[in-house]
């Protein structure tokens, strides 16, 4: 048997998608928003239940526009999680702000909603909050401490294509949300990403901004970026859209299997889903808790003796990485620090067979 990892891009059949490119070949339209990415962009409002979009090459780009275009004044503070990948922090920093970091809940991982006010100052400006492994933070309550203190709110969604609470699409929530099609998450464009808001003036503009800030031909009224997404990434993401559910649906029967053999194992702690979101299984976290009888480390060692590898995902916490170490003032002893030293992500994808999880399980319940 090859190695297992921990995730494999979702690939749609070959015959698909070259006949999609095919039509590049016919039309030599390879970017500046062609046919292609118009029909995704088109097919992804449908699909997502939203009413404005701009595609991106890539979720970083995506968020680090989504900032600019929300408009927050230069120096001000940002609350964040310490619980992501660095493209949050990065975002926040690279737009001239300063990241402020919340601790996270120890129920879902999420921004602890309950620890957000206590770090609103006069220049606070924004909450920019992550939905971790797709679980949606809790948003009716964002919402209630941004009104109140007339903060805006950017959702990274990376995680959380196609999530949805009580029946409302994730991404609809805040001034604007974070997508990322990058080749691991469940829904992939090969790299790619998108930013969605209810308010046409944001995706508007980060239309405008992701072209170099062009407006016409002949003037540029912003510094932009180039950060367009191509056709080819455009082709992949229609043939893929296709074939979504169908793969949410796999890695559900694959998520619930985990479930039902891991639940009970001493000292492994499996990660609860809300019973009013449509969850779209991109992840599958553990805990290793003191309880069981080897570290978190020692776990992904014996996994790896298995040719089976997992991924210690967050670890370590952003405010370790060696770019902002000691700049923060968070806390060591904070619920983030300890999930970063006890989570595993085990291997799921949509391609696995079920008798992986099966093995998976039973090298971690003896």
């Amino acid at each position: 048997m090859p190695p297992i990892l921990v995730t494999r891009p979702t690939l749609p059949p070959f015959e698909e998608y070259t006949a999609l490119i095919s039509k590049i070949w016919e039309n030599r339209w390879l970017t500046n928003s062609g046919p292609l990415h118009q029909q995704l962009a088109g097919e992804l409002k449908k699909y997502l239940n939203i009413s404005n979009i701009s595609l991106f090459t890539n979720g970083h780009s995506a968020l680090e526009v989504a900032v600019h275009c929300t408009h927050l004044p230069k120096g001000s503070e940002v609350i964040t999680t310490p619980y992501t990948f660095a493209s949050t922090t990065h975002a926040i920093v690279r737009n001239g702000c300063k990241p402020v970091f919340c601790d996270i809940s120890y129920d879902d991982y999420n921004i602890d909603t309950t620890k957000i006010e206590e770090l609103i100052t006069d220049n606070t400006s924004a909450i920019l909050p992550v939905h971790v492994y797709g679980t949606p933070c809790h948003v009716d309550e964002i919402t209630r401490i941004a009104k109140k203190h007339d903060l805006k709110v950017i959702y990274d969604a990376a995680h959380a294509f196609g999530v949805e609470i009580a029946g409302r699409s994730v991404s609809s929530f805040g001034d604007a949300t974070m997508l990322s099609f990058h080749a691991t998450k469940v829904f992939n464009t090969i790299e790619g990403g998108a930013v969605i808001s209810p308010d046409k003036r944001i995706t508007d503009a980060a239309d405008q901004f992701k072209n170099f800030g062009m407006e016409g031909n002949d003037d540029y009224i912003d510094v932009g970026t180039n950060a367009k997404m191509s056709e080819f990434q455009a082709a992949m993401g229609v043939a893929n859209l296709k074939y979504v559910d169908q793969n949410i649906g796999i890695r559900k029967i694959l998520c619930d299997r985990y479930t039902e053999l891991l639940q009970g194992v001493e000292g492994v702690r499996v990660l609860a889903r809300p019973k009013n979101v449509k969850s779209n299984y991109a992840y599958y976290p553990i805990l290793i808790e003191e309880e069981y009888e080897l570290t978190r480390d020692q776990v992904c060692d014996k996994l790896a003796e298995n040719e089976i590898y997992a991924r210690k995902y967050f670890y370590p916490i952003v405010t370790e990485y060696s770019c902002y170490k000691g700049k923060s003032g968070f806390p060591n002893d904070s619920v983030a620090k300890d999930v970063s030293m006890k989570v595993i992500c085990l291997p799921l994808y949509d391609t696995m067979d079920v008798s992986i999880v099966d093995k998976i399980s039973a090298l971690l319940a003896h």
